[in-house]
C-alpha cells in the first residue's frame, strides 16, 4: 500500500503543477495522469480491480438514485452526476448565445438606465453576479466583457474597471448556488445538497458581500468612470437591443429552456431529480428545438473541459483509494486540536489562498473526501464545512488574473480589444476586495453556523 500512495501523490503532484504552469492542456494532463492512476496505482501498486472500477464509477449509470434519488448516496471515484450537468448547460448555453440572449440582455439594461457610465457600472456588477448564479460564469464574462467594451467605445469610457468588477461579481455570484461554479457542482453533487441548500446558506453570504463589493468598487473607481460622465449621450445613436436578437424564435425557445432548467434546479429537491438528469433533459430539449441546427450546437460544446473533469477525478480517486485524504483530514484536525473555529479558518483561508494560485475545480474535488472525513471524527456537521469550502475557493479565485478562468477569459478579451490588464493593475484593486469578502464569509460562519 506505501508505494501506491506514493505514486498517488507523485502523480497528483504532478498533474498540479503541470495545471499551474500551462505548457500543456490541462485536458491532456489530467487525463494522463488520470491513465497512470489506473495503470500504475490500482493495477501495478494495489492489484486492485474494485479499485479500478469503483473509480471508473460505471456502474452509477444503471442505478435508479443516479437519475431520481430520494435519499443521499455516497458518491466515488468519477462524478459523471457533474460532469453530465456540466455538458448539459453547455449544450443550453450554446442555444442562447446563437439566438443573441446575452448581447440583448446587456443591451438592454443598458438603456434602461439611459447609458449612463455609473448606472451602466452597478447594473452590469449585479448582472454579472444574477446570471452566474445559473449559467456558468465563463460564458458570462464572455459576453458582458465583449459588450462592456463595444459600450465604452461608444461612450468614452475606459472599460478596464467594469470588466475587473464584473469578473469579481461573477465568481462571488457563482458562489452563491449549486450549478454557479464548478466547485460547487462537485460539492453539492457529492454530498447531496440541493440548488435551494446552496441558495440560503452560501447564497445568503453571497447576497450580504455582493452589497458591500458593490460599494467597494464605486469608491475603488468612481474617479475613472466619472471622467465621462458630464457628456450627454445620444441613445438614438446607438445600436438597439432587438438588434442583438438573431432569430426571434431561437430567442423565444432559448428563454423558455433557460425558464425550466431554473426551475427545476430549484425544485430539484422536491421532484427528486437529480442533477444528471436536468443537465441531460434540458441538453436534450435545446437540441430537439434548435433542428438542423443541433449538430452546430454539440460541436460548439467545451469538450476538453468535460474530459478535464474526468482526469481529474481518476486522479483523485487514487488519493482516496490509498487513504491519502483520511492523513490530509487527521492533519487538519490535529492542527486545529479540535477547535472547530481554527479548523472552519484552515480551511476557508486555505481553499481561498489557494485557489488565488491553481485552479479551484481540481482543489475543491480533492477536499471533498477530506471534509467528509473531518466532519466524521470531529462531529463537526458536513454541511458547515461544504459551505466553508464552497465559500473559499469560489471566492479566492478572484485574488490573482488566473485563480479562476472567468479572470483568464475577462483579461484576455480586454488584452485582445487594446485593453491589457497588468497582473499589478489586476491584484490592487481585486486582492483586496478578495480579503474583505473572505473577513465577512468567516464572520458569516462563524456567528451563523458556530
Amino acid at each position: 500500500m506505501l508505494a501506491a500512495q506514493i505514486f498517488a501523490i507523485i502523480i497528483f503532484v504532478v498533474m498540479f503543477i503541470m495545471i499551474v504552469l500551462d505548457k500543456i492542456e490541462r485536458h491532456y494532463v489530467t487525463l494522463g495522469c488520470g491513465a497512470l492512476t489506473l495503470a500504475v496505482v490500482f493495477g501495478i501498486c494495489m492489484r486492485s480491480f474494485s479499485a479500478f472500477w469503483d473509480t471508473l464509477a460505471i456502474k452509477n449509470f444503471i442505478r435508479k438514485d443516479f437519475w431520481y434519488q430520494v435519499t443521499e448516496s455516497e458518491s466515488k471515484g468519477i462524478n459523471w452526476a457533474t460532469i453530465i450537468f456540466i455538458a448539459g448547460m453547455m449544450v443550453m448555453v450554446e442555444g442562447m448565445a446563437k439566438a443573441g440572449f446575452f448581447r440583448w440582455l446587456c443591451m438592454k439594461i443598458a438603456f434602461l438606465v439611459k447609458c449612463r457610465t455609473i448606472p451602466v457600472f452597478i447594473t452590469f456588477m449585479i448582472m454579472s453576479a444574477v446570471l452566474s448564479m445559473f449559467i456558468d460564469s465563463i460564458t458570462v464574462i464572455m459576453f458582458l466583457a465583449a459588450v462592456t467594451i463595444e459600450l465604452a467605445q461608444l461612450l468614452k469610457f475606459n472599460p478596464v474597471p467594469m470588466i475587473l468588477s464584473e469578473v469579481f461579481c461573477a465568481n462571488l455570484g457563482g458562489s452563491a448556488t449549486m450549478c454557479g461554479d464548478p466547485p460547487n457542482i462537485i460539492v453539492g453533487t457529492s454530498l447531496g445538497f440541493s440548488f435551494f441548500d446552496f441558495l440560503t446558506n452560501t447564497g445568503f453570504c453571497a447576497g450580504i458581500c455582493l452589497v458591500f463589493t458593490i460599494l467597494f468598487f464605486y469608491f475603488a473607481f468612481k474617479k475613472e468612470l466619472k471622467q465621462n460622465e458630464g457628456e450627454a449621450v445620444d441613445i438614438s445613436k446607438l445600436p438597439s437591443p432587438s438588434s442583438a436578437i438573431t432569430n426571434k424564435r431561437d430567442f423565444a425557445v432559448s428563454c423558455v429552456i433557460f425558464g425550466l432548467a431554473v426551475i427545476l434546479l430549484v425544485t430539484h429537491s422536491m421532484t427528486h431529480l437529480t442533477v444528471a438528469t436536468i443537465g441531460l433533459g434540458i441538453a436534450l430539449l435545446t437540441l430537439i428545438t434548435a433542428g438542423k441546427d443541433a449538430l452546430g450546437l454539440l460541436k460548439k460544446v467545451d469538450y476538453k473541459t468535460v474530459v478535464f473533469f474526468i482526469g481529474l477525478f481518476i486522479v483523485v480517486g487514487g488519493l482516496e483509494e490509498t487513504g491519502i485524504l483520511e492523513y490530509i483530514a487527521d492533519f487538519i484536525g490535529d492542527i486545529s486540536g479540535g477547535n472547530v473555529y481554527i479548523m472552519v479558518a484552515i480551511i476557508l483561508w486555505v481553499s481561498a489562498i489557494a485557489s488565488a494560485f491553481v485552479d479551484n475545480i481540481p482543489f475543491a474535488a480533492t477536499m471533498v473526501p477530506v471534509i467528509q472525513s473531518l466532519a466524521a471524527s470531529s462531529g463537526v456537521p458536513i454541511s458547515t464545512l461544504a459551505w466553508t469550502l464552497s465559500l473559499g475557493t469560489d471566492i479566492g479565485g478572484s485574488a490573482t488574473p488566473i485563480g479562476a478562468s472567468a479572470n483568464v477569459v475577462g483579461t484576455s478579451v480586454a488584452a485582445k480589444n487594446g485593453y491589457p490588464i497588468s497582473w499589478g493593475r489586476y491584484c490592487k484593486k481585486l486582492a483586496p476586495a478578495t480579503i474583505m469578502v473572505l473577513t465577512i464569509s468567516t464572520a458569516y460562519i462563524f456567528v451563523r453556523y458556530l
